[in-house]
Protein backbone atom coordinates (compact mmCIF):
# COMPACT_ATOMS: atom_id res chain seq x y z
CA UNK A 1 0.00 0.00 0.00
CA UNK A 2 3.14 2.31 0.54
CA UNK A 3 4.39 2.26 -2.64
CA UNK A 4 1.01 2.53 -4.26
CA UNK A 5 0.77 5.90 -2.35
CA UNK A 6 4.61 6.95 -3.22
CA UNK A 7 3.35 5.65 -6.88
CA UNK A 8 0.66 8.20 -6.87
CA UNK A 9 2.52 11.21 -5.00
CA UNK A 10 5.24 10.72 -7.65
CA UNK A 11 3.27 11.31 -10.46
CA UNK A 12 0.91 14.22 -8.94
CA UNK A 13 4.30 15.47 -8.22
CA UNK A 14 4.72 15.40 -11.73
CA UNK A 15 1.41 16.39 -13.33
CA UNK A 16 2.03 19.46 -10.98
CA UNK A 17 5.38 20.34 -12.91
CA UNK A 18 3.78 20.08 -16.29
CA UNK A 19 0.71 21.65 -15.22
CA UNK A 20 2.87 24.71 -14.24
CA UNK A 21 4.94 24.23 -17.86
CA UNK A 22 1.51 24.50 -19.77
CA UNK A 23 -0.08 27.12 -17.78
CA UNK A 24 2.69 29.79 -18.98
CA UNK A 25 1.75 29.44 -22.94
CA UNK A 26 -2.22 29.69 -21.35
CA UNK A 27 -1.33 32.61 -18.91
CA UNK A 28 0.77 34.16 -22.34
CA UNK A 29 -2.75 34.03 -24.40
CA UNK A 30 -5.16 35.03 -21.18
CA UNK A 31 -2.74 38.49 -20.12
CA UNK A 32 -2.41 39.33 -24.19
CA UNK A 33 -6.58 38.86 -24.65
CA UNK A 34 -7.29 41.30 -21.67
CA UNK A 35 -4.29 43.60 -21.51
CA UNK A 36 -6.39 46.40 -23.93
CA UNK A 37 -9.27 46.48 -20.83
CA UNK A 38 -8.22 48.64 -17.82
CA UNK A 39 -6.41 47.68 -14.70
CA UNK A 40 -9.86 46.79 -12.51
CA UNK A 41 -11.87 45.08 -15.78
CA UNK A 42 -8.39 43.07 -16.45
CA UNK A 43 -8.49 41.30 -13.13
CA UNK A 44 -12.15 40.61 -13.19
CA UNK A 45 -11.68 39.10 -16.65
CA UNK A 46 -9.07 36.94 -15.65
CA UNK A 47 -11.55 36.08 -12.99
CA UNK A 48 -14.22 34.95 -14.83
CA UNK A 49 -12.48 33.78 -17.61
CA UNK A 50 -11.02 31.44 -15.14
CA UNK A 51 -14.47 30.76 -12.89
CA UNK A 52 -16.00 29.18 -16.47
CA UNK A 53 -12.29 27.67 -17.20
CA UNK A 54 -12.59 25.63 -14.03
CA UNK A 55 -16.64 24.70 -14.36
CA UNK A 56 -15.68 23.39 -18.08
CA UNK A 57 -12.57 21.38 -16.60
CA UNK A 58 -14.22 19.67 -13.80
CA UNK A 59 -17.30 18.66 -16.09
CA UNK A 60 -14.88 17.72 -18.70
CA UNK A 61 -13.13 15.47 -16.27
CA UNK A 62 -16.55 13.04 -16.07
CA UNK A 63 -15.80 12.71 -19.75
CA UNK A 64 -12.49 12.56 -20.37
CA UNK A 65 -11.73 8.87 -21.08
CA UNK A 66 -14.93 9.28 -24.10
CA UNK A 67 -13.78 12.46 -25.44
CA UNK A 68 -10.09 11.53 -26.62
CA UNK A 69 -11.78 9.40 -28.87
CA UNK A 70 -13.03 12.16 -31.08
CA UNK A 71 -10.58 13.55 -32.98
CA UNK A 72 -12.65 16.41 -34.31
CA UNK A 73 -12.02 17.87 -30.64
CA UNK A 74 -8.40 18.37 -30.85
CA UNK A 75 -9.05 19.34 -34.36
CA UNK A 76 -11.59 22.35 -33.68
CA UNK A 77 -8.88 23.27 -30.75
CA UNK A 78 -6.00 23.21 -33.00
CA UNK A 79 -8.17 25.56 -35.54
CA UNK A 80 -8.66 27.48 -32.97
CA UNK A 81 -5.21 28.32 -31.02
CA UNK A 82 -4.01 28.59 -35.27
CA UNK A 83 -7.28 31.22 -36.20
CA UNK A 84 -6.62 33.34 -33.19
CA UNK A 85 -2.72 33.15 -33.37
CA UNK A 86 -2.56 34.05 -37.15
CA UNK A 87 -5.42 36.77 -36.91
CA UNK A 88 -3.75 38.65 -33.62
CA UNK A 89 0.14 38.36 -35.52
CA UNK A 90 -1.62 39.87 -38.93
CA UNK A 91 -3.65 42.68 -37.07
CA UNK A 92 -0.40 43.68 -35.48
CA UNK A 93 1.77 43.88 -38.76
CA UNK A 94 -1.03 45.49 -40.43
CA UNK A 95 -1.95 48.01 -37.68
CA UNK A 96 1.86 49.10 -37.97
CA UNK A 97 1.84 49.54 -41.65
CA UNK A 98 -1.03 51.54 -41.37
CA UNK A 99 -1.47 55.56 -41.34
CA UNK A 100 -0.78 56.73 -37.39
CA UNK A 101 -3.35 59.01 -38.60
CA UNK A 102 -5.71 56.72 -38.85
CA UNK A 103 -8.38 55.54 -36.02
CA UNK A 104 -6.80 53.05 -33.87
CA UNK A 105 -8.51 49.57 -34.53
CA UNK A 106 -11.11 48.29 -31.78
CA UNK A 107 -10.47 46.22 -28.91
CA UNK A 108 -12.83 44.05 -27.93
CA UNK A 109 -15.35 45.14 -25.11
CA UNK A 110 -15.20 43.31 -21.77
CA UNK A 111 -17.87 40.41 -22.15
CA UNK A 112 -16.70 39.19 -25.52
CA UNK A 113 -13.15 39.47 -24.05
CA UNK A 114 -14.34 37.25 -21.69
CA UNK A 115 -15.74 34.99 -23.98
CA UNK A 116 -12.44 34.87 -25.72
CA UNK A 117 -10.35 33.70 -22.80
CA UNK A 118 -12.97 31.10 -22.17
CA UNK A 119 -12.60 29.82 -25.86
CA UNK A 120 -8.80 29.96 -25.24
CA UNK A 121 -8.51 28.32 -22.05
CA UNK A 122 -10.83 25.02 -23.77
CA UNK A 123 -8.32 24.65 -26.13
CA UNK A 124 -5.67 24.69 -23.90
CA UNK A 125 -7.39 22.31 -21.38
CA UNK A 126 -7.15 19.62 -24.34
CA UNK A 127 -3.50 19.56 -23.84
CA UNK A 128 -3.24 19.71 -20.50
CA UNK A 129 -5.98 17.12 -20.26
CA UNK A 130 -4.86 14.37 -22.53
CA UNK A 131 -1.41 14.80 -20.93
CA UNK A 132 -2.96 14.36 -17.09
CA UNK A 133 -4.80 11.00 -18.64
CA UNK A 134 -1.95 9.85 -20.31
CA UNK A 135 -0.04 9.95 -17.05
CA UNK A 136 -2.82 9.13 -14.61
CA UNK A 137 -3.47 6.01 -16.39
CA UNK A 138 -0.10 4.82 -15.42
CA UNK A 139 -0.85 4.23 -12.08
CA UNK A 140 -2.19 1.12 -10.41
CA UNK A 141 -6.14 1.25 -9.42
CA UNK A 142 -7.03 2.96 -6.30
CA UNK A 143 -10.70 1.54 -4.83
CA UNK A 144 -13.36 -0.37 -6.68
CA UNK A 145 -15.24 3.04 -7.94
CA UNK A 146 -14.81 4.76 -11.57
CA UNK A 147 -15.81 8.12 -12.66
CA UNK A 148 -16.16 8.75 -16.11
CA UNK A 149 -14.52 6.05 -17.13
CA UNK A 150 -11.62 6.13 -15.07
CA UNK A 151 -10.91 4.49 -11.60
CA UNK A 152 -11.63 6.86 -8.56
CA UNK A 153 -7.70 7.08 -7.29
CA UNK A 154 -6.05 8.18 -10.47
CA UNK A 155 -9.51 10.57 -11.53
CA UNK A 156 -8.36 12.26 -8.58
CA UNK A 157 -5.23 12.74 -9.31
CA UNK A 158 -6.19 14.56 -12.22
CA UNK A 159 -8.81 16.49 -10.47
CA UNK A 160 -6.00 17.48 -7.87
CA UNK A 161 -3.37 18.33 -10.75
CA UNK A 162 -5.95 20.35 -13.05
CA UNK A 163 -6.93 23.09 -9.67
CA UNK A 164 -3.28 23.25 -9.34
CA UNK A 165 -2.87 24.64 -12.81
CA UNK A 166 -5.49 26.73 -12.68
CA UNK A 167 -4.74 28.48 -9.81
CA UNK A 168 -0.94 28.44 -11.38
CA UNK A 169 -2.34 30.14 -14.34
CA UNK A 170 -4.14 32.97 -12.39
CA UNK A 171 -1.30 34.20 -10.91
CA UNK A 172 0.87 33.64 -14.16
CA UNK A 173 -1.43 35.40 -15.96
CA UNK A 174 -1.14 38.27 -13.67
CA UNK A 175 2.69 38.33 -14.19
CA UNK A 176 2.54 38.48 -18.02
CA UNK A 177 0.39 40.93 -18.02
CA UNK A 178 2.76 43.25 -15.76
CA UNK A 179 5.28 42.11 -18.23
CA UNK A 180 3.22 42.91 -21.34
CA UNK A 181 2.62 46.30 -20.81
CA UNK A 182 6.23 46.78 -19.81
CA UNK A 183 7.55 45.18 -23.20
CA UNK A 184 4.46 45.38 -25.38
CA UNK A 185 6.76 43.76 -28.40
CA UNK A 186 6.19 40.65 -26.08
CA UNK A 187 2.94 40.08 -27.89
CA UNK A 188 3.98 39.27 -31.03
CA UNK A 189 6.03 36.58 -29.58
CA UNK A 190 3.25 35.44 -27.14
CA UNK A 191 1.19 34.84 -30.19
CA UNK A 192 3.49 32.85 -31.84
CA UNK A 193 3.66 30.23 -28.62
CA UNK A 194 -0.29 30.21 -29.15
CA UNK A 195 0.02 29.14 -32.65
CA UNK A 196 2.93 26.40 -32.19
CA UNK A 197 0.41 24.85 -29.31
CA UNK A 198 -2.29 24.95 -31.86
CA UNK A 199 0.33 22.67 -34.50
CA UNK A 200 1.11 20.63 -31.12
CA UNK A 201 -2.75 19.97 -30.75
CA UNK A 202 -2.66 19.42 -35.11
CA UNK A 203 -0.12 16.86 -34.25
CA UNK A 204 -1.99 14.83 -32.18
CA UNK A 205 -5.66 15.04 -34.28
CA UNK A 206 -3.41 13.74 -37.39
CA UNK A 207 -2.17 10.95 -35.16
CA UNK A 208 -5.28 10.55 -33.46
CA UNK A 209 -6.14 6.16 -34.47
CA UNK A 210 -9.15 7.30 -36.71
CA UNK A 211 -7.30 9.66 -38.47
CA UNK A 212 -4.02 8.16 -38.63
CA UNK A 213 -2.40 9.93 -41.21
CA UNK A 214 1.25 10.35 -38.87
CA UNK A 215 1.99 7.38 -36.56
CA UNK A 216 0.26 7.38 -33.28
CA UNK A 217 2.93 7.17 -31.31
CA UNK A 218 5.08 10.23 -33.07
CA UNK A 219 3.25 12.75 -30.25
CA UNK A 220 4.06 10.72 -27.39
CA UNK A 221 7.90 10.74 -28.43
CA UNK A 222 11.32 11.77 -27.74
CA UNK A 223 11.98 13.13 -30.63
CA UNK A 224 8.45 15.36 -31.02
CA UNK A 225 8.94 16.72 -27.10
CA UNK A 226 12.62 17.38 -27.98
CA UNK A 227 11.19 19.70 -31.27
CA UNK A 228 8.18 21.04 -29.09
CA UNK A 229 10.11 22.56 -25.94
CA UNK A 230 13.36 23.65 -28.23
CA UNK A 231 10.95 25.43 -30.69
CA UNK A 232 8.94 26.82 -27.35
CA UNK A 233 11.74 27.96 -25.56
CA UNK A 234 13.51 29.45 -28.50
CA UNK A 235 10.03 31.95 -29.50
CA UNK A 236 9.83 32.69 -25.63
CA UNK A 237 13.97 34.07 -25.40
CA UNK A 238 13.81 35.32 -28.67
CA UNK A 239 10.62 37.13 -28.44
CA UNK A 240 12.26 38.68 -25.02
CA UNK A 241 15.37 39.44 -26.10
CA UNK A 242 13.57 40.94 -29.45
CA UNK A 243 11.31 42.82 -27.35
CA UNK A 244 14.05 44.52 -24.77
CA UNK A 245 15.99 45.96 -27.91
CA UNK A 246 12.85 47.07 -29.08
CA UNK A 247 11.93 49.30 -25.78
CA UNK A 248 15.98 50.26 -25.71
CA UNK A 249 15.71 51.32 -28.79
CA UNK A 250 12.50 53.51 -28.69
CA UNK A 251 13.60 55.02 -24.89
CA UNK A 252 16.95 56.72 -26.67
Amino acid sequence: METIFLEYAWVLLVLIVLEGLLAADNAVVMAVMVKHLPKLQQQKALFYGLLGAFVFRFAALFFITYLVNYWEIQALGAIYLLYISMKNIYDQRHHKSENPTKKKRKESGFWFTVLKVELADIAFALDSMLAAVALAVTLPELGNFHIGGINGGQFTVMLIGGIIGLILIRFAARQFVTLLEKYPALETAAFLIVGWVGVKLAVMTLAHPNVHIIDTEFPHSTVWKLIFWTVLAAIAIGGYLTAVASKRKTSK
